[in-house]
């Protein structure tokens, strides 16, 4: 019992987080000094993740593209390699692979630095200065990660792809031309917009777990680690199942 109740009570916390905030998104947009902070967040979630997107995006379509062309190529279907894996990059894999990157490398960091600040007393002094932490602190980290998700994940769409062509060509005999005129001849807007809304709400749910573990933090130094290593675990758990209900109600 004391599990369930702890696991609703993080729940509705999390809620709260969320709702609370995206309340704030107009404050964000329009002040100024708040619409600097989101700037600074948008770099951190987009431009410095890139290198460490780049290549797993670039791997991620690789290894599709080899394994996938290896059982084309027991059919003679190598003209479709390019197809199935625009296919599943876009629908599945981009966005999973955006997803990731940011739980492990964006949410991990906001969950540490909420958690630090809130051990050290830092959000309590922010109460007392009457400033909203959720509206200072994590509006902008929720709504730069809602943001940049969708670009990072259509990036890696195309970085995967790319690197599914370089095997294909250089490993499988397909010409690269081909190739990419079968990627492009599959890919509907259908799968576009379902990969974006996957991207999209995993942005959203990685930076609310991110904010309500870090605020949420207790016992020090301690408190920090784990609540840091319950940002990610639990991001990437969401992103599994929020990943299946999309897919579920797109191709249902």
């Amino acid at each position: 019992m004391k599990g369930i109740f702890k696991f609703f009570s993080s729940v509705g916390w999390a809620g709260v987080v969320f709702v609370r905030s995206v309340g704030y998104f107009p404050s964000v947009i329009f002040r100024s000094r708040a619409r600097a902070d989101l700037f600074n967040q948008l770099y951190a979630t987009g431009i410095r993740t890139l290198p460490v997107v780049t290549v797993v995006a670039i791997f991620t379509g690789m290894i599709l593209s080899l394994q996938v062309g290896l059982e084309l190529a027991r059919y003679n279907q190598e003209m479709y390699l390019g197809a199935a894996v625009m296919l599943t990059l876009v629908r599945e894999m981009a966005p999973f692979s955006c997803g990731i990157c940011l739980a492990a490398m964006v949410g991990s960091a906001i969950a540490a630095e909420l958690g630090t600040m809130k051990v050290n007393d830092e959000i309590d002094a922010l109460v007392i200065m009457d400033i909203p932490p959720l509206r200072f602190l994590a509006a902008p980290r929720i709504l730069a990660l809602a943001l940049m998700a969708p670009l990072v994940a259509f990036y890696c769409c195309i970085v995967g792809t790319v690197g599914g062509g370089l095997v294909g060509s250089t490993q499988l005999n397909v010409d690269f031309g081909q190739y990419i005129a079968s990627a492009l001849s599959m890919a509907k807007a259908k799968d576009l917009f379902a990969g974006l809304l996957k991207a999209l709400a995993f942005g959203l749910l990685i930076g609310t777990i991110s904010v309500a573990e870090g605020l949420g933090t207790r016992h020090g130094a301690t408190g920090v680690g784990k609540a840091t290593q319950r940002a990610v675990i639990v991001s990437f758990l969401a992103i599994l199942i929020c990943g299946y209900i999309i897919t579920r109600v797109c191709y249902s």
